[in-house]
């Protein structure tokens, strides 16, 4: 079930009324919550229920079992138990195929011939989402930042809590859990911010996302014929469109959730208004950055020890991060061009320091600076993460480099009226250090907002058609 369709709206406003009606009994409400969560995610595919059942059933028992445990050998069997079940998930269903045809092509080149059977799976959707979440409660158990949960139902709802199940952000147990197992109240206010949230996630999935697509997927499909302007116009599309439809999609979740008394993590925090690539790890994917530094880069020893120890613990979590996203090369090595650009901003940041300007107009233009060339940065990294193969990635480099140009108006101009006024609220937003900047404003500047916004959903945007959600397929 998709958020931006009439079916989840049908669902959304059947829930809302039943859930809040159930307010003086929580248990129930918590009930309600599990059963929703199941049958969105049953939307998809049925079948892929057991998947999350089996994920819900064993964190549960390893929370328990972990926490039980004296000797730190056994604990720490309890933990392996569990993470050898949540990445075995992923394995079978998202790694396999990938892994056995880079083996069997690496063999050839060696003269070696090995026919590995491939496997005829659908890769159960949101699989790398809930699988972390449920993960990290067993490890936050074991670390005693936690203590277990009792209540089958509240774990169960803390999993499958349909707002951010299938493309997070991945909620940390120390965050939703509590939620879940306290009495939620109505709030006016929460319930206006939650449909804020949704109606303009809405406007950046299917207003800008969705038009932007059909240009991406025209220019990607035919990058051999492409000069260089029309190159960059497809990567600098993309880099909104992939914005507008994940930021979108956390909106809405985050939206639904306020509605109903909970509140998610921020997972997006003007992104392409970073000054380096670690800048931009703490404004993108937050949930997803956040995770892998605290249950991969610092476990691995994160910035102690020697530099070369650094530099590898940063490249080992982006490249693991990038597989995170996909079981292709192109995954990979945009992975390892993330590594590399942490790895470069920490060598370059005492240079960057010195050189750092005192006067305010200079610091101010140094800053603009530094954000034009980390938001190019990271659009190479979305050149690498959209393109089927390094073939074409070399190949669209090579055409901005060899064959510049001016790209045609019918493609630029439909980029500018879809970009621009989204930049126009970023820069807003930035501007004024709050994110909540258009509540803010004065009541007919909210209105001018909101009705904009209401024609660009009717006039440019595609409602029932219900496009697919980027990171629904990671």
């Amino acid at each position: 079930m998709l958020f931006n369709t009439y079916q989840f709206a049908y669902f959304f406003l059947l829930l809302f009324p039943a859930y809040w009606s159930l307010r003086r009994f929580p248990r129930l409400q918590n009930g309600l919550l599990l059963a929703a969560g199941y049958y969105f995610y049953a939307c998809w595919n049925p079948k892929f229920l057991a998947l999350l059942l089996l994920s819900t059933v064993m964190d549960y028992a390893c929370g328990i079992w972990v926490d039980r445990a004296e000797d730190p050998r056994r604990r720490k069997v309890v933990v392996g138990l569990s993470m050898a079940l949540n990445l075995g998930l992923l394995g079978y269903f998202k790694y396999y195929n990938f892994f056995a045809e880079s083996l069997q092509a690496a063999l050839a080149k060696l003269d070696v011939s090995v026919s590995l059977t491939q496997l005829n799976v659908v890769l159960p959707i949101g699989i790398s989402f809930y699988t972390f979440q449920s993960m990290s409660y067993v490890i936050d158990v074991y670390r005693r930042d936690l203590k277990p949960t009792r209540d089958f139902i509240q774990f169960a709802t803390f999993v499958s809590f349909f707002p951010h199940l299938v493309a997070g952000p991945i909620m940390r147990p120390t965050s939703l859990l509590p939620q879940v197992a306290s009495p939620r109240r109505f709030h006016l206010t929460q319930f206006y911010e939650g449909v804020y949230l949704i109606f303009w996630g809405l406007v950046k999935k299917i207003v800008v996302a969705d038009n932007l697509a059909v240009l991406v997927d025209s220019l990607f499909g035919r990058w051999q014929t492409l000069d260089g302007g029309t190159t960059l116009l497809a990567v600098y599309a993309f880099a909104f469109q992939i914005y507008g439809d994940f930021s979108g999609y956390t909106d809405i979740a985050r939206g639904v959730a306020k509605c109903l008394g909970f509140e998610l993590a921020l997972n997006f925090n003007l992104p392409y208004f970073a000054t380096s690539p670690k800048d931009f790890w703490n404004r993108w994917h937050i949930s997803l950055s956040h995770w892998l530094r605290d249950y991969l880069y610092f476990p691995l020893g994160g910035g102690r020890g020697t530099k070369i120890m650094v530099y590898r613990n940063l490249m080992i979590t982006m490249i693991l991060g990038g597989l995170w996203h996909g079981a292709a090369w192109t995954y990979v090595f945009w992975g390892v061009y993330q590594g590399l650009l942490l790895v470069g901003h920490r060598i370059a940041t005492p240079w960057l320091e010195r050189i750092q300007p005192t006067d305010p107009v200079d610091a101010r233009c140094w800053k603009a600076l530094r954000i034009v060339v980390t938001f190019h940065l990271v659009c190479v990294g979305w050149l690498i993460f959209r393109a089927d193969s390094m073939e074409q990635v070399l190949g669209m480099l090579s055409a901005v480099a060899s064959r510049p140009a001016i790209p045609a108006a019918a493609s630029l101009v439909p980029v500018l009226v879809i970009v621009l006024p989204l930049m126009l609220v970023q820069s807003c937003q930035y501007l004024s250090k709050e994110l909540a900047f258009i509540a803010r404003t004065p009541w007919y500047v909210r209105s001018g907002f909101y009705t904009a916004c209401f024609y660009a959903l009717v006039l440019g945007g595609a409602f029932g058609g219900g496009k697919q959600f980027i990171y629904f397929q990671f």
